[in-house]
């Protein structure tokens, strides 16, 4: 009998606080759980790596197009949305605001002159002049007034990648490691193309990219961050030039179709590379 009532006392509990619901003094929780996880992670390590245990490597340079289909992850959303933001957006102002990570000259991708804050500034947030309508005096000539400009995300629409593929004997594997990144910003002449922003080392920009997660179309509830993109190669890219003797992007020696060709040739060498390492 004390057990039934035991059991009963228990259900009643249970049932009570099922039912019952304590609103929270926090703010409100745009969701069903709390999404901590993500901002606690830390990049994967890279593995250890000697110079005698390199047997071979290929220094390339390739450009990711934020407007194709697989690359839209890192695009969107051009307005911070649900603690998402764009690449372009997420590096600007972690740079900005934080310092962190550091810069170096986009025409330079050595890594050997570093940008300011002040220089990038004066770059992008510039303050322009136009002529505009009196609206107190319609009848008057146009007067000018000064717009500042700020940094716009959607203007940054490619992603340059500077990364080495190596061959680690120790490990029997052919590994690709990214060295930089490079925004490019569009300009306002959209015929003289993009323009390289900065570039950023990014193994220090690992911790920074691990922290923010990008939308997944397919798995919503799968955090997935920047640098899992980056890491796991899920974006789509081309080549746009190898380490050469002469220095020089593919658009210097070809031009048009023979550029894309040229750009899967080196493309298709890594690939056979590691085919012929394992061909019996």
């Amino acid at each position: 009998m004390k057990r039934s009532i035991f059991f009963l006392a228990v259900l009643s509990g249970i049932c009570f606080s099922s039912g019952a619901q304590v609103l929270s003094p926090d703010t409100p929780n745009d969701g069903v759980y709390k999404k901590d996880a993500i901002r606690e992670r830390q990049p994967i390590p890279y593995a250890p790596l000697r110079e005698a245990d390199v047997m071979w490597k290929k220094r390339v340079w390739r450009v990711i197009d934020l407007r194709e289909k697989m690359n839209l992850p890192l695009y969107y959303p051009l307005v911070e949305t649900n603690g998402m933001r764009s690449l372009a957006d997420l590096l600007y102002n972690a740079v900005m605001t934080e310092g962190s990570p550091r810069i170096f000259k986009g025409g330079v991708d050595d890594f050997s002159e570093i940008m300011t804050i002040t220089e990038l500034k004066n770059f992008v947030e510039k303050v322009d002049t136009m002529y505009v309508p009196d609206l107190d005096n319609p009848d008057n000539p146009p007067v000018m007034k000064v717009v500042p400009r700020k940094f716009e995300p959607s203007r940054v629409k490619k992603i340059w990648v500077k990364e080495e593929w190596f061959f680690d004997k120790q490990r029997s594997v052919l590994d690709c490691r990214i060295l930089g990144i490079c925004p490019m910003y569009e300009n306002e002449d959209k015929e003289k193309g993009d323009t390289p922003l900065f570039w950023i080392y990014f193994p220090e920009a690992r911790p920074l990219l691990a922290k923010y997660d990008v939308f997944n179309r397919f798995n919503p509830s799968e955090r997935r961050s920047f640098d899992d993109i980056f890491w796991k190669r899920q974006f789509s890219s081309y080549i746009t030039k190898e380490e050469n003797v002469y220095d020089r992007v593919i658009g210097d020696y070809a031009k048009g179709m023979d550029a894309l060709l040229e750009s899967e040739r080196i493309k298709q060498e890594i690939v056979n590379f590691e085919h012929d390492l394992w061909e019996f």
